[in-house]
């Protein structure tokens, strides 16, 4: 009460019930508590620190902060809080933020910087959206999600120049990209851009920035993407590009069953100067570009042995207006822009596969290709596709006991043609809810 009491004696209130629709409570009308912070210690009527002004918290809530904050907050078994700076303005937290045992939780504006560990941890929790925040230069992780939990990060934000890596998903959980306002950078992080296990799932609509991520010490390598363990991530094209970028250890990496897919409406997904491999996948693995809508599709260049690399019993899959350039080096004899190996299968309906050193394909150890419609110019050393012994193609170059189009070097083993592929076009994703939920708290969080 004394905070309370300190507040009506300038006529103003730190908590102050409203009769307002509630930002996570959709089905009713409840009391909104309003709990002013200033770390600063400028207002002497306000909270002074996160942590003082939570037991106050109840449902429906909003936590209204003045940083810099200096302290480790931790949301535990929280329902319907909103956290975060006044709209329009920012406030840093020196420290990490914890939530765990928690739902519907909204944060906003939050500039997390922990230097003994993890910047933001997820745990066991649901509904959690981050919004305009950062967690830059943590000692740890930028982001961690485990234990089922489902995380938006709407309108930007940024997860770079973490010690430890950008983003950890595992355990089951998702975390979805909704960057409106964009872009969210994962950037300049020793291990990962982003890392993911345990059947989780990875989503974004655009425009993300996953680049110059470098290796660390140990098993720590610098992917942009790096999915194993039936790990899922879907990569769109939609409120601007997604730019995979000189990454050290490779773009994107998938093995045991894990699954990526690239996908454009409008807006091109570029992968470009990863070290050795734009996409890799192995250990029956699967990729997927598919151009929706075009004319820009999945731009994959200059890597300097193989734009896509898909081995061990995997796959891949082009559709639409993907392009494989400029990959591969004259001193590496596995170059290719698209190299399959140890049974694995690739799909190509459209798109260019040009100017690579090296065939445009290469098909190693039992593993096939049905390609049509693909352009393939311009590639040195092995032109179109290049096979052993053990692999063949199907496409709509040659016919069986034919001479080879030129640049061909790979057996057709029948004359029924290309299998028909047969994919309907998704659906855009609705982000109308995270955009709603933001515009609420815009309404609300406006500092007088």
């Amino acid at each position: 009460m004394k905070a309370f009491k300190k507040l009506t004696a300038k006529g103003l209130v730190s908590i102050i019930p409203l009769i307002l629709l509630p930002l996570f409570c959709p089905t009713g009308v409840q009391a909104q508590q309003f709990l002013i912070v200033d770390c600063t210690g400028a207002n002497l009527f306000a909270y002074p620190s996160i942590n003082a002004a939570l037991p106050n918290a109840t449902p429906g809530s909003f936590i209204l902060i003045t940083g810099p904050c200096t302290e480790n907050v931790s949301l535990y078994g929280q329902n319907a809080l909103n956290l975060g700076a006044y709209y329009g303005q920012t406030a840093a937290i020196n420290g990490s933020i914890t939530i765990n045992n928690s739902q519907n939780v909204f944060l906003y504006g939050l500039n997390v910087t922990n230097t003994a560990g993890d910047g933001i941890s997820v745990s066991n929790s649901r509904g959690i959206s981050l919004n305009v925040c950062s967690s830059n230069g943590n000692a740890g992780l930028g982001l961690r999600v485990n234990g089922m939990s489902n995380v938006i990060i709407g309108a930007s934000g940024a997860f770079s120049h973490n010690a430890g890596g950008g983003m950890n998903i595992d355990g089951q959980s998702q975390v979805g990209l909704v960057a409106w306002a964009g872009p969210v950078d994962i950037s300049n992080n020793t291990g990962p851009g982003v890392w993911e296990s345990g059947s989780s799932l990875f989503e974004t609509l655009g425009a993300t920035n996953i680049t110059s991520n470098v290796s660390g010490p140990g098993t720590n390598p610098g992917f942009g993407i790096e999915l194993v363990g039936g790990a899922r991530a879907q990569v769109g094209g939609l409120f601007g590009p997604n730019t995979v970028a000189g990454n050290q250890a490779g773009g994107a990496f998938l093995q045991e069953n894990s699954e990526i897919s690239f996908w454009s409406i409008g807006q091109p997904n570029l992968i470009q100067g990863n070290g050795p491999v734009g996409v890799s996948a192995g250990l029956g693995s699967q990729v997927t570009f598919y151009d929706i809508s075009g004319p820009l599709g999945a731009q994959i260049t200059d890597h300097t042995s193989a734009g896509v690399d898909i081995y061990a019993n995997s796959q891949v899959f082009f559709h639409g207006t993907n392009q494989v350039l400029r990959n591969g080096t004259v001193t590496d004899p596995r170059s290719a822009g698209i190299r399959m190996d140890g049974n694995s299968e690739a799909f190509l309906r459209g798109g260019q596969v040009t100017q690579n050193n090296g065939p445009g394909i290469l098909a190693l150890v039992n593993s096939s290709v049905d390609f049509q419609g693909v352009s393939f110019a311009g590639n040195a050393q092995g032109g179109v596709i290049t096979c052993d012994s053990s692999s063949t193609m199907v496409s709509d170059l040659t016919q069986p006991n034919s001479t080879p189009a030129a640049g061909v070097s790979c057996r057709t083993p029948h004359s029924l043609g290309g299998r028909q592929v047969a994919k309907s076009q998704p659906a855009v994703p609705d982000w109308s809810a995270s955009k709603a939920q933001f515009d609420k708290y815009a309404k609300v969080a406006v500092k007088h």
